[in-house]
């Protein structure tokens, strides 16, 4: 009977599920715009907070970003604009969108009534002026503003490699327009010619976050520049152009750059602007952005959603940058000088964020751009010998983790986009892959890295395992059974960093569970994050990790815990982490698919209720509507394609995972000449049902291939939570089947460094693995139960499952006197404890790297240490190591004084000594004072050590302004 009536209860469910896609009636009508495009486009959106925007001029994917200079230098000044200012020193160049790190900003112009060669920065006067947001005004390709101090009125304009400038002054004398070299980052080398009265070339060579960015330019005037043929004994870095302008006509400036000689700089502007006047430069400009931003087309009676959309959908296509000049000449990874008419060759590739949604967006609105954007990493690797992870002006900047050109390469090649040379990129691909560098040797050898061998452990492992997988995908497809059994099985190797005790991915330090452990705390183990912001990130075997943490509940409840969570962090302070719900951290890259994992346990009403919650929470039509950094698109090819409904999880996988839509009706012109339309029928923010070409659609999930043949996904809506997409059938899947690894053991209980003996106990996430044991490279034993270890020595372990093993894991242990015992009257912080009081007397020294787990670190605190020898002794020496790194704000302390005691606790000897100071160069460096003791004739008892803190960083460095103050790094204190 119950049968029965579970089966009715069933029929009726489904029915109920086929009269709502019933109730869907589908127009198949596209989208149509009201008005222009270009007008809903707010380009002062992300300027303010950390957005780290810029408003000005600049064509789709151009080498020229027109923009005025706010701000010098800080965090907030990536970009050279904030919104809080109301100085302007200039209009610059170059700019990037959205980074966390400074650069660009050449060739600053601005005009001025004085010769004033000084901008005023330090109160002084200068040609810098006040402005209000009230006379300012930006659309794409576009900006203007008025400078209050000089009343001049600006506009500016621009095309791929070449710009305007036109000044409108109130006078017609003493009208000066400041070049200047100089502004911002530092000048390596300069030069500067007149060619004639009206024109002027020259160079900028500048090092910041690029090491050597190599510029030209060449600009052109409209009115004559008095005295342009005088001569100098040295070519100015600063230079004040007076203007010929009796009749007091407005002035243009017409500029042109290059990245590879004077002569590009002269043939781009040559070729984009010629004799074209502003106003038709402007809108060539204006009609450029019209045409891009048709690629995706919206209807919704929500203003401020149109322009939060159509205001990303405008930040996706700034970066990357065209750096070729008009005749396909480049300056390239070698920072030599290559041509090729086949591609148009591109800088600035944030793959570490955009990889995850930008370049997949691009899949479906930039497909050519893609086969450019390939081409351009298969030429970087032949110039520079890798691919790019982040690069900037033919400079690897060093900057972030993982090599994701490889999924950028494998997605689009899943998803037919192919016209580059594929055997070259899978050759790239591997290659990035198969470095030693940056804690590769350890994962290949491991399949983990180790906390104290490498910095950001968990979430390079992490992601160098998600790479691996889109090198599999891709060996599969080329049918290389080889390179597929090596990557599948690398995609595997976040298995190894899964703790069952608690249900997180975490750093193991010589085999053990870093600790203390606390999910909240951002420390050195992971990349601009915590561990509740990386502790889903498995994109490429979701089912795997769920049968790791226990099961879709388990994994569920996980989500709704991360969700749910204080919103506090605590450790090192980090301001990428922002946009906090819970601890789901929206600011931030690594978060950004979680929302979209209840899919995958049949809960999307609540991927639902999360993505609607960020889409109308943390995205907003101001200069602060971002959540963080944009970061080259990434944060805004987030709202572009979850607005739509769907979003990447697995980019590789020609998979996208449903959400919510946002809008009433949007259409995607493709470049194939199809249409795909996304309509939302009734009100809420739920799914009731869905239809995709007229056909009930029950899945959680589209493929890529229904987007490109063109057609139709219509929703229907509910205010109510529903069980669309709740049958297991229905779910998204993300599975690994086939050469399963074995991991290898861990210590789950015992001591690295021990007085007397240490008890070692071993656990595994295999099933039915048997784990073996090896002292000292003794023969192997099967390990039965814990291993008590007396000694100093090694421990190796290993797991066999049949014919299958892992790799092997070897942890020395040290062993110190046992009568010894630490006493510290300071504090030391939770991420650099290094494993407590007795980590300065362990043994284990330290790297040049702080974050390698043996450092114990303090900030703005002297260090006040006792040691009690136990039993009395005569000593001979005294050492003690610090660790500097003024970039990371570790200062060697100011002085380290020793004091001996004897067993009556009376004072025998006082030693002081001054440190070296750790001045301004950007190394890292141990040093180790070591103190001879031979007049020291009683037999000490305790000895204690102070050592005087730096405290509030110098003037000169960049934590200054923000009241920083120094840390003390400390490993050990050895006593002879």
């Amino acid at each position: 009977m119950k049968r029965i009536v579970l089966c009715s209860l069933f029929t009726i469910l489904m029915i109920s599920c086929q009269q709502k896609n019933e109730t869907i009636i589908t127009d198949n009508s596209v989208a149509k715009t009201d008005r222009p495009l270009t007008e809903y486009v707010n380009t002062f959106i992300g300027t303010g907070g950390h957005g780290h925007t810029y408003p000005g001029a600049t064509m789709p994917f151009g080498m020229m970003q027109l923009s005025p200079d706010t701000r010098l230098d800080g965090w907030d000044g990536c970009s050279g604009y904030h919104y809080t200012d109301d100085v302007i020193y200039g209009f610059s160049h170059t700019h990037l969108s959205g980074t966390g790190v400074s650069d660009y900003g050449d060739i600053l112009l601005m005009p001025t009534t004085k010769p004033i060669l000084h901008n005023g920065a330090d109160g002084k006067e200068g040609y810098s002026s006040k402005f209000s947001h009230d006379n300012e005004k930006a659309s794409p390709g576009y900006y203007e503003v008025h400078l209050d101090d000089t009343d001049i009125d600006v506009r500016l304009t621009v095309t791929e490699r070449a710009g305007m400038h036109e000044y409108r002054f109130r006078e017609s004398e003493n009208q000066y327009v400041i070049l200047d070299l100089l502004h911002r980052d530092k000048l390596l080398e300069h030069d500067v010619q007149f060619l004639s009265d009206t024109e002027i070339t020259g160079k900028r060579y500048s090092n910041a976050w690029a090491t050597k960015q190599m510029l030209y330019f060449y600009i052109k005037t409209s009115h004559p520049i008095k005295n342009w043929n005088r001569k100098y004994i040295t070519t100015p870095e600063i230079e004040a152009l007076e203007l010929d302008n009796p009749d007091n006509e407005p002035v243009t400036i017409k500029i042109g750059i290059s990245p590879v000689d004077k002569e590009g700089a002269k043939r781009n502007l040559e070729a984009e602007i010629g004799e074209k006047k502003f106003d038709t430069i402007k809108k060539e400009a204006n009609d450029a952005w019209e045409k891009q931003l048709n690629k995706i087309v919206i209807e919704d009676d929500n203003h401020d959603n149109k322009v939060n959309f159509y205001s990303a959908l405008y930040h996706t296509m700034i970066a990357p940058n065209l750096y070729q000049d008009v005749d396909g000449r480049y300056r390239g990874m070698d920072l030599e000088i290559h041509k090729t008419q086949d591609f148009d060759y591109y800088t600035v590739f944030s793959l570490w964020d955009t990889y995850r949604a930008a370049h997949p967006l691009y899949t479906i609105i930039e497909q050519e751009r893609t086969n450019d954007f390939i081409n351009t990493f298969t030429a970087k690797y032949k110039e520079g010998g890798i691919m790019p992870i982040w690069d900037l002006s033919g400079n690897y900047t060093g900057c972030m983790i993982g090599y994701h050109a490889v999924p950028v390469i494998a997605d689009a090649y899943m998803k037919g986009i192919r016209d580059y040379d594929v055997d070259l990129a899978f050759e790239a691909m591997k290659h990035s892959a198969t470095r030693d560098k940056l804690g590769l040797d350890s994962y290949k050898s491991l399949g983990f890295i180790p906390v104290e061998l490498e910095s950001e452990s968990v979430s390079k492992t992490l992601e160098y395992a998600y790479d691996d997988w889109t090198i599999a995908q891709l060996a599969q497809e080329l049918k290389k059974p080889d390179d597929y059994k090596t990557y599948i099985q690398r995609a595997q190797y976040y298995k190894n960093l899964y703790n069952p005790a608690t249900g997180f991915l975490q750093g193991r330090m010589r085999n053990t569970w870093f600790a203390p452990f606390k999910p909240e705390e951002v420390n050195f183990n992971y990349t601009e994050a915590n561990a509740w912001q990386y502790s889903l990130y498995t994109p490429q075997d979701i089912s795997g990790h769920i049968k790791l943490m226990g099961g879709n509940a388990a994994y569920e409840k996980h989500l709704d815990e991360m969700f749910n969570a204080p919103m506090e962090t605590s450790g090192r302070h980090q301001a990428d982490i922002t946009g906090l719900i819970g601890q789901y951290a929206h600011g931030n890259e690594p978060s950004h698919h979680m929302a979209y994992l209840y899919n995958y346990v049949g809960k999307p009403y609540k991927t639902q209720e999360k993505v609607y919650e960020i889409l109308t929470s943390l995205y907003h039509n101001a200069p602060d509507g971002v959540s963080g950094n944009e970061d080259c698109g990434q944060m805004s090819a987030w709202y572009v394609l979850s607005s739509l409904g769907f979003y990447p999880v697995t980019p590789g996988s020609n998979e996208y995972v449903i959400g919510t839509p946002l809008f009433d009706k949007a259409t995607i012109n493709l470049e194939n000449g199809k249409q795909f339309t996304i309509e939302k029928h009734g009100d809420g923010k739920y799914i009731a049902s869905a239809k995709a070409n007229s056909q009930p659609h029950y899945n959680s999930h589209v493929t890529h291939d229904l987007i490109m043949n063109g057609g139709t996904l219509a929703f229907e809506m509910s205010n109510e939570a529903t069980d669309w997409g709740t049958g297991q059938e229905n779910w998204p899947v993300s599975s690994i089947k086939d050469e399963l690894i074995i991991t290898p053991p861990f210590i789950e209980k015992g001591k690295i460094a021990f007085a007397d003996s240490t008890v070692i106990h071993l656990n595994q996430v295999n099933e039915n693995a048997t784990m073996f044991y090896s002292r000292d490279e003794s023969a192997w034993q099967e390990y039965k139960s814990p291993i008590t270890l007396y000694n100093a020595g090694t421990l190796s372990v290993i797991a066999r499952m049949e014919d299958k093993k892992s790799p092997v894991v070897t942890t020395t242990f040290y062993k110190y006197d046992k009568n010894m015992k630490v006493t510290l009257e300071h504090s030391y912080a939770n991420e650099y404890s290094a494993g407590g009081n007795n980590a300065l007397i362990d043994g284990m020294r330290g790297t040049e790297d702080f974050r390698s787990g043996a450092w114990q670190g303090t900030q703005n605190e002297d260090l006040n240490v006792t040691i009690d020898l136990g039993n009395p002794r005569t000593i001979s020496s005294i050492e003690v190591g610090f660790l500097k790194d003024q970039r990371s704000w570790i200062f060697w302390p100011k002085t380290v004084t020793f004091e001996f005691y004897n067993e009556n606790g009376e004072m025998v000897k006082n030693i002081n000594r001054n440190l070296p100071e750790t001045g301004k160069e950007e190394v890292s460096k141990v040093f180790r004072p070591h103190l001879e003791t031979p007049d020291i004739q009683d037999k000490i008892k305790f000895i204690k050590m102070k050592a005087t803190t730096y405290g509030k960083l110098p003037k000169w460095h960049l934590g200054y302004p923000f009241d920083g103050t120094s840390w003390i790094f400390i490993d050990e204190i050895n006593v002879n």
